[in-house]
């Protein structure tokens, strides 16, 4: 068996089959339709090459966000370890060899290059109910605060908003 590190991106071509393992593992499996583009010198146009399809299959926390992110049809894009199988059907099914690409995901996306999306992170329950969060990281100092040279006004801040003012900015004086 071979394994090596992918990117793909492509479309979801399958609806997400999500389930657990008998050792209550979740894991989701889809498939997806990688086609490549070239263009065509003498149409002066891009045109759609071959179609490649994968199996990707996901584990655990990503399994989950998987299942709850990904449709039929949407632009994704995939990483993880392709594994190439081969092997050959039983006589009573015409005994032809077959040939299979599947990805094991370490990390899938949708492809921002043909959409938007909003993230939103999850809390995860272990089997203890203790919650595995990851931790939230303290805001970067702006790098560009006082720099820039028409910074726009921020909104009023109101109660709605849970915001305190922000103390203006000092001013800049040119020698």
């Amino acid at each position: 068996m071979n394994e090596t590190m992918v990117t793909l991106v492509g479309n979801a071509a399958t609806a997400v089959e999500h389930r657990q393992t008998t050792a209550g593992v979740p894991v989701a499996r889809f498939r997806l339709a990688a086609t490549s583009r070239r263009w065509d010198k003498a149409q002066e146009r891009w045109t759609d090459g071959e179609t490649s399809f994968y199996t990707v299959r996901s584990w655990r926390g990503l399994a989950d966000n998987v299942a709850a992110s990904v449709a039929v049809g949407e632009p994704l894009v995939v990483q993880g370890r392709l594994r190439l199988r081969e092997g050959e059907q039983s006589p009573e099914k015409g005994g032809q060899r077959w040939f299979s690409a599947e990805v094991d995901a370490v990390a899938i996306g949708h492809d921002l290059s043909r959409g938007t999306a909003a993230f939103r992170r999850v809390t995860r329950v272990s089997r203890m109910n203790v919650t595995d969060q990851e931790p939230v990281p303290a805001p970067r100092p702006d790098p560009f605060q006082g720099a820039r040279p028409n910074p726009e006004p921020e909104p009023e801040p109101g109660p709605e908003s849970g915001t305190r003012p922000r103390p203006a900015p000092e001013p800049v004086t040119q020698p």
